[in-house]
Protein backbone atom coordinates (compact mmCIF):
# COMPACT_ATOMS: atom_id res chain seq x y z
CA UNK A 1 0.00 0.00 0.00
CA UNK A 2 1.28 3.28 -0.94
CA UNK A 3 1.39 6.60 1.20
CA UNK A 4 2.71 10.11 0.58
CA UNK A 5 2.55 11.32 4.03
CA UNK A 6 3.02 15.46 4.09
CA UNK A 7 4.38 17.33 6.96
CA UNK A 8 6.29 20.66 7.48
CA UNK A 9 3.11 23.30 7.53
CA UNK A 10 1.91 26.17 9.60
CA UNK A 11 1.71 29.65 9.74
CA UNK A 12 4.65 31.92 9.52
CA UNK A 13 4.65 35.81 8.31
CA UNK A 14 4.77 37.09 5.04
CA UNK A 15 8.77 37.02 4.14
CA UNK A 16 9.16 34.00 5.94
CA UNK A 17 10.14 30.00 5.00
CA UNK A 18 8.65 26.64 5.63
CA UNK A 19 10.23 23.09 4.42
CA UNK A 20 7.46 20.90 3.49
CA UNK A 21 8.31 16.92 3.58
CA UNK A 22 6.65 13.96 2.08
CA UNK A 23 7.44 10.62 2.73
CA UNK A 24 6.38 7.99 0.36
CA UNK A 25 5.67 4.29 1.76
CA UNK A 26 5.11 1.24 -0.26
CA UNK A 27 6.89 2.35 -3.67
CA UNK A 28 9.78 3.70 -4.55
CA UNK A 29 9.31 6.98 -7.06
CA UNK A 30 13.15 7.37 -8.24
CA UNK A 31 12.27 6.87 -12.01
CA UNK A 32 8.91 8.39 -11.60
CA UNK A 33 7.94 11.62 -10.40
CA UNK A 34 7.11 13.72 -7.22
CA UNK A 35 5.27 16.68 -7.17
CA UNK A 36 3.79 19.41 -4.89
CA UNK A 37 0.67 21.08 -5.99
CA UNK A 38 -1.55 23.48 -3.50
CA UNK A 39 -5.38 24.14 -3.35
CA UNK A 40 -6.07 27.97 -2.05
CA UNK A 41 -9.94 28.33 -0.49
CA UNK A 42 -12.36 29.06 -3.61
CA UNK A 43 -9.51 28.08 -5.81
CA UNK A 44 -8.72 24.84 -8.48
CA UNK A 45 -5.60 23.11 -7.31
CA UNK A 46 -2.48 24.20 -9.09
CA UNK A 47 0.92 22.89 -10.21
CA UNK A 48 3.84 23.82 -7.86
CA UNK A 49 7.04 22.05 -8.29
CA UNK A 50 7.96 18.33 -9.64
CA UNK A 51 11.22 16.47 -10.04
CA UNK A 52 12.26 13.39 -11.19
CA UNK A 53 13.77 10.63 -13.70
CA UNK A 54 17.65 9.63 -12.86
CA UNK A 55 19.18 13.22 -13.29
CA UNK A 56 16.43 15.03 -10.97
CA UNK A 57 14.91 17.22 -13.23
CA UNK A 58 12.57 19.67 -11.37
CA UNK A 59 10.07 22.31 -13.01
CA UNK A 60 8.28 25.08 -11.31
CA UNK A 61 4.92 27.39 -11.78
CA UNK A 62 5.64 30.78 -12.57
CA UNK A 63 4.12 32.20 -9.31
CA UNK A 64 7.15 30.57 -7.30
CA UNK A 65 10.15 30.24 -9.67
CA UNK A 66 13.02 32.17 -7.28
CA UNK A 67 11.63 31.39 -4.37
CA UNK A 68 10.50 27.52 -3.34
CA UNK A 69 13.25 24.66 -4.42
CA UNK A 70 12.18 21.30 -4.89
CA UNK A 71 14.34 18.21 -3.99
CA UNK A 72 14.49 14.76 -2.78
CA UNK A 73 16.46 12.24 -0.54
CA UNK A 74 16.43 9.05 -2.95
CA UNK A 75 17.54 7.01 -0.01
CA UNK A 76 14.69 8.25 2.60
CA UNK A 77 12.10 7.94 -0.55
CA UNK A 78 11.34 11.97 0.44
CA UNK A 79 11.13 14.98 -1.27
CA UNK A 80 11.23 18.26 0.15
CA UNK A 81 9.60 21.74 -0.77
CA UNK A 82 11.82 24.56 0.25
CA UNK A 83 9.90 27.48 0.58
CA UNK A 84 11.37 31.03 0.73
CA UNK A 85 10.18 34.98 0.60
CA UNK A 86 6.48 33.71 1.21
CA UNK A 87 3.67 35.79 0.40
CA UNK A 88 -0.08 35.35 1.70
CA UNK A 89 -1.42 34.69 -1.36
CA UNK A 90 0.68 31.23 -0.93
CA UNK A 91 -1.49 30.56 1.72
CA UNK A 92 -3.08 27.17 0.72
CA UNK A 93 -3.01 23.40 1.45
CA UNK A 94 -0.44 21.50 -0.17
CA UNK A 95 -0.62 18.13 -1.28
CA UNK A 96 2.66 15.27 -2.53
CA UNK A 97 1.72 13.41 -5.63
CA UNK A 98 3.88 11.11 -6.98
CA UNK A 99 3.45 8.69 -10.10
CA UNK A 100 5.56 6.09 -11.00
CA UNK A 101 6.28 6.56 -14.53
CA UNK A 102 8.15 9.76 -16.21
CA UNK A 103 5.04 11.22 -17.43
CA UNK A 104 1.15 10.46 -17.05
CA UNK A 105 -1.54 11.71 -14.28
CA UNK A 106 -0.02 11.14 -10.66
CA UNK A 107 -0.97 7.84 -9.15
CA UNK A 108 -0.81 8.67 -5.40
CA UNK A 109 -1.29 11.91 -3.18
CA UNK A 110 -1.05 12.89 0.00
CA UNK A 111 -3.65 13.98 2.70
CA UNK A 112 -2.41 17.75 2.25
CA UNK A 113 -0.90 20.00 4.94
CA UNK A 114 -2.20 23.73 5.77
CA UNK A 115 0.31 26.34 5.11
CA UNK A 116 -0.94 29.89 6.00
CA UNK A 117 1.03 33.27 5.50
CA UNK A 118 0.14 35.99 7.66
CA UNK A 119 0.79 39.59 6.22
Amino acid sequence: QVQLVESGGGLVQAGGSLRLSCAASGRTFSSGRMGWFRQAPGKEREFVAAIGGSAGITDYADSVKGRFTISRDIARNTAYLQMNSLKPEDTAVYYCAARLRPLGPYDYWGQGTQVTISS
